[in-house]
């Protein structure tokens, strides 16, 4: 693979948006990452201590008694997760004036409309892939969403 291929698939992945492209053949592996590395963050930010900012934990509560009862403190994910199928942005309504699609305690139905993702200005509606009720809405209206991320909890 020379220099002009390459040049030529980073356009592509201007052109169509795409952050990762990762390519293997005939002992060649090719990665291109573009903007931040979200994995890599999302599994620093998973190895730190959760705590206040501007708190510090008492030495005495660092050891294995803290250790012991962390567990207990975090939060439960109750159901199953519904995740984005695509990078976009997330739209919980139709357009700006109506109510949200769902709501946490709504009951829904397979194949009932849970959100819209916009990606490359194709409007995309996300449905329900089996019926529930909505436990938990994980992202804000109008935020940027990536392949995988966990948008709903249904149970």
């Amino acid at each position: 693979m020379d220099l002009k291929e390459i040049r030529k698939i980073v356009e592509l992945m201007n052109e169509h948006g795409l952050t990762l492209f990762d390519m293997s053949k005939e002992g060649f592996h090719l990665k291109l990452r573009k903007g931040q590395d979200l994995e890599s963050l999302r599994g620093l930010l998973g190895s730190l201590p959760m705590a206040a900012p501007g708190y510090a934990l008492p030495p005495a509560a660092a050891g294995p008694a803290a250790a012991a009862s962390a567990p207990a403190a975090a939060p439960k994910e109750d159901g199953t997760a519904i995740t984005s199928p695509m990078v976009g942005t997330f739209y919980r309504k139709p357009d700006p004036e109506s109510p949200a699609f769902v709501s946490v305690g709504d009951v829904v139905s397979e194949g009932q409309t849970l959100c819209i993702i916009e990606a490359m200005k194709v409007m995309n509606e996300i449905k329900a892939e089996k019926s529930g009720t909505i436990t938990a809405v994980l992202v804000d209206d109008s935020t940027p969403v990536q392949y995988g991320d966990v948008l709903f909890r249904i149970k």
